[in-house]
């Protein structure tokens, strides 16, 4: 048997361990079937994928059976592969200024033939947003030896089901704040306004905004002896934009810091005290404006925070944010999660979470084992995901594999319980047939 059956047995198992007897077993399956691309060369259709990794046509419809009607939510995987990855010690968070970053996007599993579905994520080759199971994910960036590995955090569902976004950001942005540690940061994109990232609290921020953003300063300026007193700080842009014709310049910078980057000089101005301005008035809580401009990119970045960082700091910290989309890029393209065949309300919305934690799994044991080699022309293979999803399409899943007691069949009574299609066949309603009576009064023919 091949040392990575071995490996995988070694770290799916205390995962599953604690769900009922035969969910687990069930669910063992369903990410081995994942993991190890079945859905992928299925076409996204999850029954066949369940049977060409290998299993008996009685254990395909037990998992199907468990991802449809389990007792079991994605909670339930999260906190004990995260036990898992502490005690191995093999994966080590990144720090930048004493924070280590989490990050948070939003996810679209595209379904524009799926019936009844009101949600709707944007799609830039469209050009418009089209239907689709939107979430939203938080995932703790950090490395397994030299290869960047994002561990995801928590998959948070449409909270209203409509298709506005700004529901699921607010959701998100929520249970980040509760989730985030003293020593953590989070890093958003410019997808999140700053005004949802006030509102929800968030004690620790590195967002990422729009070039034309503007702010204003947290304190009005002096009272200049006449006319009404001002009640709002000055207006700061931190880069000159066009506006009708007309060419509006740039705030000058409070400061500017130069540093060097992989031997190319960079150069960050920053704007301290800030509010975004609000109807109703400024944002409780001043921040900070930075924007770096780094000659190998075209144009600069604009990223407002809340901490006290460096621009070598913050630079280094947001580029942190970008492996959080290696999460959902390897469960569409490598795991084959972009195309679903899955109806029913829940498993419509447990199969993408489930193919999200399969795909943060997968980079995570590629990442911690011996590197796999697509074939003999790979002469300098690196441990990435896609390596490891070829190596394990090539085996099929055994009952011998030396399993943990508890990850088991229930062995539950079932013999007096119809089979097949007499399982689920429907039974013609027959109509009601009711006696003619007289109404009262009515002579009798």
């Amino acid at each position: 048997m091949p040392t990575i059956v071995y490996r995988i047995i070694e770290v799916l198992s205390p995962i599953v361990m604690d769900l009922p007897v035969g969910t687990n077993l069930a669910l063992w399956q369903l990410l081995w079937a994942l993991i190890s691309g079945r859905l992928l060369g299925q076409r996204g259709a999850i029954i066949p994928a369940l049977a060409a990794s290998g299993l008996k046509p009685e254990a395909v419809r037990r998992a199907w059976t468990a991802l449809a009607y389990g007792a079991w939510d994605l909670s339930a995987l999260l906190a004990p592969w995260r036990r898992v990855v502490e005690q191995e010690g093999r994966w080590h968070a990144h720090r930048h200024g004493g924070y280590r970053p989490v990050a948070v996007d939003l996810v679209g599993f595209f379904r524009p033939r799926l019936k009844g579905c009101a949600t709707k994520h944007y799609l830039s080759q469209a050009g418009k947003a089209l239907p689709a199971m939107s979430f939203g994910i938080l995932a703790a960036i950090g490395s397994v030896g030299q290869q960047v590995v994002p561990l995801l955090r928590g998959v948070v569902r449409h909270p209203t089901g409509t298709a506005s976004e700004k529901p699921l950001r607010s959701a998100v942005l929520a249970q980040a704040g509760q989730r985030l540690l003293p020593d953590e940061i989070l890093l958003t994109d410019r997808g999140f306004p700053l005004l949802q990232i006030g509102a929800a609290g968030i004690p620790r921020f590195a967002a990422r905004v729009a070039k034309n953003f503007t702010a204003r300063r947290a304190t009005p300026p002096r009272y200049p002896g006449r006319g009404r007193p001002p009640t709002r700080g000055e207006l700061v842009r931190p880069l000159p934009r066009t506006y009708r014709g007309h060419r509006l310049p740039a705030t000058p910078p409070d400061r500017s810091e130069h540093w060097l980057a992989e031997g190319r000089p960079v150069r960050a101005d920053f704007w301290d005290h800030l509010v975004v301005p609000h109807p109703t008035g400024p944002v409780t809580g001043a921040f900070t404006c930075a924007v770096i401009h780094d000659p190998a990119h075209r144009d600069p970045l604009l990223i407002a925070t809340n901490v006290a960082l460096t621009g070598p700091q913050l630079h280094a910290l947001y580029l942190d944010r970008w492996p959080i989309e290696q999460i959902p890029l390897t469960a569409k393209q490598l795991l084959g999660a972009g195309r679903q065949f899955v109806f029913a309300d829940e498993p419509r919305q447990r199969l993408p979470e489930l193919s999200l934690f399969a795909s943060s799994l997968l980079m995570y044991l590629a990442a911690s084992h011996t590197v796999q080699p697509t074939g003999f022309w790979d002469r300098q293979p690196r441990p990435t995901a896609g390596r490891l999803r070829r190596s394990l399409a090539r085996l099929d899943y055994s009952d011998l594999w030396p399993l943990p007691t508890q990850v088991r069949k229930k062995h539950s009574v079932t013999a007096h319980l119809p089979k097949g299609v007499a399982a689920h066949r429907r039974i013609p309603a027959q109509p009601l047939t009711v006696p003619h009576r007289s109404r009262p009064g009515m002579a009798r023919a």
